[in-house]
């Protein structure tokens, strides 16, 4: 009875809110498509980055300089430009991510077909502008699928220049992301580009998929960096391979000298001791002067260090008694100087004082005194006249 009364009032109303926001249908649909797009742009790049260094090795020997060039910047498109599609994919707004992934297969496909990277796999460049076209056209028509005309339009505008103006310089595939930019283009403040990261199970999808695609990427990347490293070395498998050949002979001819012949070993042994020694004894008196001499020389520092701060703790005593003697001497100065002006201004007071009584009150008692004798005067010149 008590809940049903109080939940009738309008003033204990309990209202529970979670303030999760969910993400838009839209940008649901941004994210999916992102994903999976990134799983053809991985296959496209790879495959033709793959077939680009077969056809390298069929033209050139494998050894070669033209030859090891084209497999390595196969191998550096396949790394530099999966890194940079995943730091695309993985930003937290899916707008942001749908932009700058359209923005990267556009500047890829620019790279490869007028940009610093057209002449980059020499007669094979086809295939990589042909791979580039693809993905950007695949892209984009998929876009079209969830996004308005209009707004794919403009999408479109901003990209085309926006590739016009930031061009990828090489095949690291050094870049920024362009989601700034489309918020400036739009006229959108960034404190409303992003307004939710979406419910708790589109964060822990978000997560997931992160996850997932970093376990499946990371070693076939880590495999590419190693084989690009072997390539740039200076290590020759063949040559290696001779040279722990010469080691493993020579060591097996020594050990079969050593089972055949022990007498002349241990002769050599014998004759190794004797050249040995005395180089060993010269040596270990040549070290032992060495740390004699090294140790006079520190007694001797330390009574030079030792002087030293001797005279600095005596230098720094006269100092200080010289400084006091002067503070001392400039304070009894100070403290005339002070009593001489207190007493010249003292006096000014005093005679300024004088003064101001003189004026005060001798002033007009002296000019009252004056007046008095006028005025008798003047009364006593008509009675002398009238006599």
């Amino acid at each position: 009875m008590m809940l049903i009364t109080l939940s009738g009032c309008s003033l204990l109303e309990v209202k529970l809110e979670s303030g999760i926001v969910p993400l838009p249908q839209d940008q649901l649909n941004m994210r999916v498509f992102s994903r999976d797009f990134s799983q053809n742009f991985y296959s496209e790049v790879e495959h033709s980055a793959d077939q680009i260094a077969v056809l390298g090795d069929q033209d050139e020997q494998p050894s070669t300089p033209e030859a090891i060039t084209l497999k390595s910047n196969s191998l550096m498109w396949k790394i530099n430009s999966e890194q940079a599609l995943q730091r695309t994919i993985f930003q937290s707004s899916p707008v942001a991510a749908m932009v700058d992934t359209w923005v990267l297969t556009a500047q890829m496909n620019a790279f490869f077909t007028t940009g610093n990277g057209s002449m980059i796999f020499a007669e094979h460049q086809n295939i990589a502008i042909a791979s580039s076209e693809r993905l950007q056209a695949n892209f984009e028509r998929t876009v079209k699928g969830f996004v308005k005309a209009s707004e794919f339009k403009q999408y479109q505008v901003f990209v085309t220049q926006y590739v016009i103006d930031n061009p990828i310089a090489d095949i690291t595939f050094t870049r920024v992301s362009a989601f700034n930019d489309w918020l400036a283009y739009r006229n959108i403040s960034e404190l409303e580009a992003v307004t939710t990261f979406g419910t708790v199970p589109e964060v822990m999808s978000d997560v997931s998929d992160r996850m997932a695609m970093i376990s499946d990427q990371m070693p076939k990347i880590l495999t590419w960096k190693a084989e690009l490293y072997a390539l740039h070395s200076n290590i020759n498998a063949e040559e290696l391979q001779k040279t722990l050949a010469n080691i493993s002979d020579t060591s097996a001819r020594f050990q079969d000298m050593m089972e055949q012949s022990p007498e002349m070993m241990a002769g050599l042994a014998v004759d190794l001791r004797r050249e040995l020694t005395p180089l060993l004894t010269q040596l270990s008196d040549s070290t032992d002067d060495k740390i004699a001499q090294l140790s006079v020389e520190r007694q001797a520092l330390t009574l030079m260090v030792k002087s030293e701060r001797v005279a600095l703790e005596e230098m720094v005593t006269r100092e200080r008694i010289a400084a006091a003697a002067n503070l001392d001497e400039l304070s009894k100065h100070t403290v005339e100087v002070v009593f001489q002006e207190l007493t010249n201004t003292l006096k000014s007071l005093i005679l300024y004082f004088v003064l101001f009584l003189g004026v005060i009150f001798f002033a007009p008692l002296g000019l009252g005194v004056w007046l008095g004798k006028r005025m008798a005067l003047k009364r006593q010149s008509p009675q002398q006249s009238s006599d």
